[in-house]
């Protein structure tokens, strides 16, 4: 008897001390879309660097960060719509499933912060258009003036000339151009028609309790239609969390990831057993499988982090990069595996 206890007693020591599937769970961690995320993850750890910080308030953060930024892919510095309007969405969720997100928002430059908000204050999750803007103004937010960054100017006035609407480009072919130009690997931020090549921020992270947060934020798809939405402010499709399983976001051609509820699937794949790349993967090729020949020409890129902290990526075609940082200072950028080679 005395050895069955002694036994017993070792096995739910073992179980206490492997919680996460036998695996040592890696926290914190932050994971974001591209290799601009670097800077991205460093605002996130000036929050997860406190033992009692919280992974929601890090990607919020995060996500502020970029959206600060003048000349990027993201906030009021990034291209406008054909009608030469910028228009912002996002989307935020917690552990808990508290999610919100806000679409088609003009003049306000942290769309996070007013998606946290609809989240915290209100029933609702999603906002949108002029409903939205009236939202963020009586809750504080400030309108900025409607002026077009610089960059983003030319980019519109070179795009006028053509008028054309061609929002599936081939990444590997725009690295493979900076390659040869001796920009790096992961230089590119705009096409030579002065479109971008990535227009979105996703990143998710795990913080010292364990729990974990996403957040999604962009100036959407350059010289769209005046009201498209892509999946960056759609829960389930641009980011989900699910504080059991693990959380996703995703960045590309947002109307795809919409067709499979991307991030929310990449999640239901991990709660399965698969790891966070062989997820990704899946999601992937369900995605390509719809049409190959067109999934040749767009880019789709999921990232997904999961309870024991681990990370993994997979994407459409080749040039998907991601960013990982596990403390201050020491982010790293991978490239992820794609469908076609």
């Amino acid at each position: 008897m005395s050895n069955r206890r002694s036994f017993l007693a070792q096995t739910l020591l073992g179980l206490v001390a492997f919680p996460a599937l036998g695996k040592s769970v890696r926290k914190p961690i932050v994971i974001s879309t591209w290799d601009s995320g670097i800077p991205v993850n460093e605002a996130a750890f000036e929050v997860l660097k406190h033992p009692e910080g919280k992974a929601i308030d890090a990607v919020e953060q995060g996500a502020r960060f970029i959206e600060d930024q003048v000349n990027c892919c993201v906030g009021l510095g990034g291209n406008p719509d054909r009608d030469g309007f910028v228009t912002l969405d996002a989307s935020i969720m917690d552990h808990q499933m508290n999610c919100g997100g806000v679409a088609f928002l003009e003049d306000i430059k942290h769309p996070i912060s007013v998606a946290r908000k609809v989240m915290e204050t209100t029933p609702h999750v999603f906002l949108v258009g002029e409903g939205a803007r009236d939202f963020a103004l009586k809750n504080g937010f400030t309108p900025e003036p409607k002026v077009l960054s610089d960059d983003a100017k030319r980019a519109y006035e070179e795009w006028l000339k053509k008028s054309e609407y061609k929002p599936i480009k081939n990444i590997e072919l725009e690295q493979n151009k900076a390659l040869q130009k001796g920009n790096g690997p992961f230089a590119p931020q705009r096409f030579e028609d002065g479109s971008f090549n990535h227009d979105t921020m996703g990143l998710v992270a795990l913080d010292n309790a364990g729990n974990l947060s996403g957040a999604c934020t962009t100036s959407g798809m350059g010289f769209k239609l005046r009201g498209r939405v892509g999946d960056s402010p759609i829960i389930g499709a641009g980011l989900y969390v699910d504080n059991e399983v693990g959380a996703v976001t995703s960045s590309g051609q947002g109307e795809e990831v919409i067709r499979i509820a991307g991030s929310f699937l990449v999640t239901e794949f991990m709660r399965q057993g698969k790891s966070p790349e062989t997820a990704c993967r899946l999601a992937v090729e369900r995605l390509v499988k719809i049409n190959p020949k067109k999934a040749r020409d767009f880019q789709v890129g999921f990232i997904a982090l999961n309870k024991a902290g681990e990370y993994g990526s997979y994407a459409v075609n080749p040039g998907f990069v991601y960013s990982v940082t596990t403390s201050p200072g020491n982010g790293k950028v991978y490239p992820s595996k794609s469908y076609f080679k």
